[in-house]
């Protein structure tokens, strides 16, 4: 089990623009092996203000893993996805794609765009709690993910 996240609480960014699918999430992840610090934000705009520290969202903190919908009014999580592995400050950072998309083309285009996985949203709250407990299990107590900054690590 990886202690670092025993005693603190991981730091999750939800981009979803469906209150319902929203509030699914934050329930699910309420039943999750680690404590999770969720952060939710509704627009593509908003999570690129609160990944840069900009505007509302300057004392913003790092989130460890970022779960993002694809299907956002203005920039859409596929931009989001793109400005995000690109800037040097957000890019280590893990993003999972959690959307009801099964199109091909989408799943292609966030793979390309470095996405770290890509789930179908379960219609079935036990199916969907079931998908977050996994997902939350594989990052939190499987995975290393880096606990400094992205662009700290000398050579980026």
């Amino acid at each position: 089990m990886n202690t670092d996240t025993e005693f603190k609480p991981v730091k999750i960014l939800l981009v979803e623009d469906n209150q319902a699918h929203a509030d699914l999430a934050k329930e699910a992840l309420s039943d999750a092996k680690v404590t999770v610090d969720l952060s939710t934000v509704e627009t593509g705009e908003e999570a690129l203000e609160y990944l840069l520290n900009e505007k509302e969202h300057v004392n913003a903190t790092r989130p460890d893993l970022i779960l993002l919908d694809l299907n956002l009014p203005g920039i859409d999580g596929r931009e989001v996805l793109e400005v995000i592995k690109s800037d040097p400050r957000t890019r280590c950072i893990p993003v999972v794609i959690l959307t009801t998309s099964e199109a091909e083309k989408d799943m292609l285009t966030t793979y390309n765009n470095h996405a770290n996985c890509y789930i179908k949203k379960p219609v079935d709250f036990e199916q969907f709690q079931n998908v977050i407990c996994e997902l939350t299990d594989f990052w939190f107590t499987l995975v290393k993910i880096p606990t400094v900054k992205c662009d700290e690590v000398s050579g980026l």
